[in-house]
């Protein structure tokens, strides 16, 4: 296997593969023209974000300034909306459900790094896809950890460390984050 096939199938993987590093420097630079357009000019936006993500819905907004690392493992629903500075490192697949409101300063991981320090410094990455519902809020600088998946309707309370599932229908806060209301439903 190559090392991205590696990396996709949740293995360990050489984070200093020269064609990660290619895929990664080409995000980059799109990410960097994204940032430095005018925020008024939304058709350009669109258009390079389209360019960058995966597959998005066909109503979306990514705040400026907005990181991932290759974008292309990024997937959004309808009516999305990133407020500033959502950070994505997506060395697996992140998939995001409709009508979901990320709230400023937001990072998603799937990607870590071994504990032992032998193996870490031999650039060993171990990447786990990251799963959102719909109709979920996620709050002002909340961290999500690799292999985590949020159910649908769900809010996770602002400063939270998701490092587990969250199931639908409730509201979820804390380090680790966890449910401390269930929602009706009808």
């Amino acid at each position: 296997m190559t090392n991205e096939e590696k990396m996709l199938a949740g293995l360990p993987h050489d984070a200093l593969d020269p064609i990660l590093l290619d895929k990664l420097a080409i995000t980059k630079d799109l990410i960097w023209e994204y940032n430095r357009l005018r925020p008024s000019d939304k058709e350009a936006r669109d258009a390079l974000i389209r360019k960058i993500i995966g597959k998005t819905g066909n109503t979306f907004t990514f705040m400026q300034p907005f990181y991932c690392d290759y974008g292309s493992h990024i997937e959004v629903g309808d009516c999305f909306f990133a407020n500033y500075n959502f950070v994505v490192l997506d060395e697996a697949k992140v998939t995001i459900g409709h009508h979901c409101f990320i709230a400023p300063n937001v990072s998603i991981y799937t990607v870590g790094h071994p504990t032992d320090p032998i193996a870490r410094n031999q650039n060993i990455e171990i990447a786990k896809p990251v799963t959102i519902g719909d109709n979920v809020w996620i709050g002002g600088n909340v961290t999500i950890l690799p292999g985590v998946t949020i159910g649908s309707n769900v809010t996770i309370g602002a400063g939270s460390v998701v490092v587990k599932d969250v199931p639908d229908n409730c509201v979820a806060v804390g380090y680790p984050c966890q449910p401390i209301k269930f929602l009706t439903t009808k």
